[in-house]
């Protein structure tokens, strides 16, 4: 006879507990296979990370005749408060990692289907072999905190709360990124050429910062910008001159008008972003340094 129902926890559940992608990724291989042979189950969340789904608190344990953990290491309070509240169940652990076979934890399991335990042969993680899902867009975030020479006309922080959370909601992988160089601090790029390689390796860009447009499309990558400073400066001058349309001035700061953009700059954007790459190359606008060989040789007035 086969379980009534099994509930699936791990170190994803737990209040104070975390979720990691390795976890989930792990979960989704047992789901898959309790799927597969019919069985039913639920899973329970930590309130922190799924407020919106089922959690521990909200379970009643006479519902469930298995309990299953996923993943992590078998140690602490968490783990043996599950023993203590789902006695009746059976207990099984899978995909974990046994630190102390003789530790409560991991005795109060009926079986220990381990990955990796003391004197026994490891066995592959649980998330090599989950189901694979599309790969999301990779976003580079490039925000700036600076420019108080713009005094009264900074929308700086404004700009920085609303955008990101924004991007909180989408589903894409996010990275913040910054165009300062550092020889010694090891977060931060200490060439260009750093900085451009990673920003030609992204889908796009997300930035309220000159260089963060103009590097960006130096490699091809769109940009969705945003001018952060009240009546447009510098973000809105560039884009202008390089002919990038995916602007939002501070003032239409809107999710409305960022999903506009986001959308665009995912599809059109990318050979519009191409082909700003490609003129910026060819040099088909002239910059300051065209013109410095003649200041520097012209004789001053006066």
């Amino acid at each position: 006879m086969g379980p009534k129902r099994v509930l699936l926890t791990g170190w994803f559940s737990f209040r104070d507990g975390e979720a990691t992608a390795g976890d989930v990724l792990a979960l989704q291989r047992v789901e898959e296979v309790l799927r597969g042979a019919g069985i039913p189950y639920d899973v329970a969340w930590s309130p922190g990370f799924r407020p919106e789904a089922r959690h521990l608190d909200d379970v009643r344990p006479r519902d469930y005749s298995h309990l299953v953990f996923v993943c992590g290491p078998l140690e602490g309070p968490q783990i043996e408060e599950l023993h203590r509240r789902f006695a009746h169940c059976t207990r099984i652990a899978v995909g974990a990692s046994v630190i102390d076979p003789g530790a409560e934890a991991v005795r109060g399991f009926h079986r220990v289907l381990a990955r990796d335990a003391p004197d026994v042969q490891p066995t592959e993680d649980l998330a090599a072999r989950a189901p694979a899902a599309p790969a999301r867009p990779v976003v580079g975030v490039i925000l700036t905190h600076g420019e108080q020479e713009y005094g009264e006309q900074r929308r700086h922080e404004q700009v920085a709360r609303e955008v990101t959370r924004w991007l909180a909601g989408k589903d894409c992988a996010r990275l913040e990124l910054d165009t300062r160089l550092d020889t010694r601090d090891w977060h931060l790029s200490a060439t260009p050429a750093q900085v451009q390689s990673v920003l030609a390796r992204l889908d796009l860009v997300v930035t309220d910062q000159l260089q963060g447009l103009v590097l960006a499309l130096r490699v091809g990558t769109p940009v969705l910008a945003i001018d952060p400073v009240a009546g447009g400066a510098t973000v809105t001058a560039q884009a202008r001159v390089c002919g990038w349309p995916a602007l939002v001035p501070v003032e239409e700061l809107t999710e409305r008008r960022l999903e506009r953009w986001w959308d665009w700059c995912l599809t059109s954007g990318r050979v519009a972003a191409r082909q700003a790459r490609d003129a910026f190359r060819e040099g088909r606008a002239a910059d300051g340094a065209d013109r410095l060989v003649e200041a520097l040789t012209a004789r001053r007035a006066g």
